[in-house]
């Protein structure tokens, strides 16, 4: 199973915007000589292969008015693609790897349209069922994404950076609440046994002895281990729905 599937878009968004409200922060401020110099002794050839980067990954991208996918006569566009695309590649630097490699380029560009299908029909799903957002729900959900920023200033910046606008954000936002009420109701949490939590645990103290760490006691992390399995279940129930939509859809991909 791919550790990634079917990410909200909207979760996607705030990861993007919370990188560029960290970029911002990260810069060295007037106040600190210190950091002001460093920042001017940084290699030019580091920045250089930072914009080389970049160029080869902006190279996955698609247009943005491009039709990815016809999935039951609706169109997923190249927007929607780019955004999710992005979020991969970013999760795969974090993780160390290189994602402008060729193996890398199509394993995320395969994830990407999976993800995209999944959430689609999850929405679809959500429709049918009557699942909506409100306007105050919305509005709600995006305050606090500002929370991150000093001002209103520093959010739009950090949306114009993320190619993104108010109305977007909040069209996408709103397509976030409505899955997660369908997941809240249709997919329910499985249940966990202390047995799986105590697998769970051993499995790791395994893993950590070998590595020469040591981890806390079972009672101290109990709380997250719990949650952690029970994220993983309802995972798979959310991979068996959507699977279970795949064959009674009609899926197009266009790319």
């Amino acid at each position: 199973m791919k550790k990634i599937i079917y990410t909200l878009i909207t979760g996607i968004m705030a990861v993007t915007l919370t990188a560029c409200g960290s970029n911002d922060e990260g810069k060295p401020s007037n106040n600190s000589k210190e950091q002001t110099e460093t920042a001017q002794t940084q290699p030019q050839d580091q920045e250089k292969q930072m914009k080389e980067m970049q160029k080869k990954l902006d190279k996955q991208k698609i247009e943005e008015k491009q039709t990815v996918a016809i999935i039951n006569d609706e169109e997923v566009s190249g927007s929607d693609y780019n955004m999710v695309l992005s979020s991969l590649q970013m999760q795969m630097q974090q993780m160390g790897q290189d994602p402008t490699s060729d193996e890398a380029a199509k394993q995320m560009k395969e994830q990407t349209i999976d993800n995209l299908v999944g959430q689609m029909l999850i929405l679809q799903e959500a429709n049918k069922k009557g699942y909506q957002a409100s306007d105050d729900e919305v509005e709600k959900q995006i305050a606090e994404m500002k929370e991150s920023y000093k001002d209103d200033n520093k959010f739009e910046d950090a949306m114009k950076q993320a190619g993104l606008d108010m109305t977007t954000l909040k069209n996408k936002t709103a397509e976030n609440i409505q899955y997660m009420k369908y997941m809240e109701k249709e997919i329910p949490v499985g249940e966990v046994t202390d047995e799986e939590i105590q697998a769970y645990y051993d499995q790791a103290v395994q893993q950590g002895s070998s590595d020469g760490q040591e981890l806390p006691k079972l009672e101290e992390v109990k709380p997250q281990i719990k949650q952690q399995l029970e994220q993983q279940k309802q995972q798979e129930q959310l991979t068996k729905k959507v699977e279970e939509l795949k064959k009674k859809a009609e899926v197009d991909i266009k790319i």
